[in-house]
């Protein structure tokens, strides 16, 4: 059994880390845990990043990396975070998703965790929140950072039993896999019951009447024919004329449109804070998207949800019925949309119990005891 104080790193850099590690991070805050933040600086965007950490009310970074407009960001980033984590010597190091910040963490923990224990694996346990995600198409720069994140974790926490069995049948097992759920559970429950309706009064709008648009993923937006389709498609329902269609939109999908393309029902917003886009999700009709996170969010809060991709690493959602996978086939987007409107779709949640953080910290506290 070890003597030393367990010591954390926890390494984010976009919106859906910051949301989804939150939980857990005012969690060790709150047991007094030795921890620090490392930020990549991926979203450097006040909307898209400090919005959340303010709202969320998560310590400070210790440490903000700044190579997000360097053409070389995964490189760079390894290189700073290996540094880092050679001076801080953490116990474990704490990433989650699939993004190229969860990717370049996972590097230069792995480097250090290889060259410095090779006999005593006390430092640098590399522990990867949301593993075995799994949309079975290498093509997704996301589906290869969740594989090699897998490959180098010392401790997976899968949200699923599907994630969890993603991981078997790969026979990852260089590292202890563990069916926690996912901490996107803990975050809606502490918040749902705090929100008020001020961004429907201030948007004009009412309960059950506007859908929810979102667009952001390379393989939508950088193919305008795509985005353009999606678009036309919702705009052109007869269905949804009655109703508002809420558009936060993001920096790369408000570079790729023209503002004439939209009507007068269409509703164009900046990226929205965190309690706003929640209070939308619990208000709205459904939900189109391109989002992974969005389809669990939408899942969890008995939303429909229509998904504009071919594949999803969220299949749960698809197998209860709470997501429909359109592609980009405005047949099936109409269909799609038909079908949710028509009544209202009940579902059981697969996502975990309250408390994922709290079977986080004590699996860690386990782990430590044998390092």
């Amino acid at each position: 059994m070890s003597f030393f104080i367990m010591k954390i790193a926890f390494i984010l850099g976009t919106r859906p880390e910051i949301i989804k590690l939150s939980p857990v991070i005012k969690l060790f805050e709150k047991k007094k845990e030795n921890f620090f933040i490392i930020h990549s600086g991926q979203h450097h965007d006040y909307n898209m990043d400090q919005i959340f950490i303010d709202q969320l009310n998560i310590p400070r970074p210790k440490y903000h990396l700044n190579h997000s407009k360097n053409v070389n960001f995964i490189t760079n980033t390894i290189k700073s975070i290996k540094t880092i984590l050679l001076k801080e010597k953490p116990n474990f190091v704490i990433v989650q998703g699939d993004t190229n910040t969860v990717l370049a963490g996972s590097v230069a923990c792995n480097l250090l965790f290889q060259k410095e224990n090779n006999y005593k694996k006390k430092y640098y346990n590399l522990v990867h929140i949301e593993a075995g995600l799994r949309s079975f198409d290498k093509k997704m720069p996301e589906e290869m950072n969740r594989i090699i994140t897998d490959n180098l974790s010392q401790i997976l926490f899968a949200p699923t039993k599907i994630a969890k069995k993603n991981i078997e049948e790969e026979k990852i097992n260089q590292g202890q896999v563990l069916n926690v759920g996912n901490t996107i559970v803990d975050v809606v429950a502490n918040y749902r019951s705090r929100l008020n309706n001020s961004i429907l009064n201030k948007l004009n709008l009412q309960k059950n009447k506007f859908i929810i648009l979102t667009l952001h993923r390379q393989e939508t937006v950088d193919e305008h024919k795509k985005l353009k389709l999606i678009i036309n498609t919702i705009k052109n329902n007869k269905k949804l004329k009655n109703y508002k269609i809420v558009f936060p939109i993001h920096p790369r999908t408000k570079s790729k449109l023209k503002k004439n393309i939209f009507t007068k029902n269409f509703i164009i917003l900046e990226p929205l804070d965190y309690f706003n886009f929640l209070s939308l999700i619990i208000n709205c009709k459904l939900i189109i998207t391109d989002s992974g996170g969005i389809q669990e969010e939408a899942c969890i809060l008995m939303k429909p949800c229509i998904t504009t991709r071919l594949n999803t690493e969220r299949p749960e959602t698809v197998m209860i019925g709470s997501n429909i996978l359109v592609g980009y086939n405005s047949k099936k987007i109409n269909n799609s949309i038909n079908i949710f409107l028509k009544k209202r779709q009940y579902w059981n949640n697969p996502f975990g119990k309250i408390g994922v953080s709290n079977r986080i910290i004590n699996y860690l506290k386990k782990f430590y005891k044998i390092l």
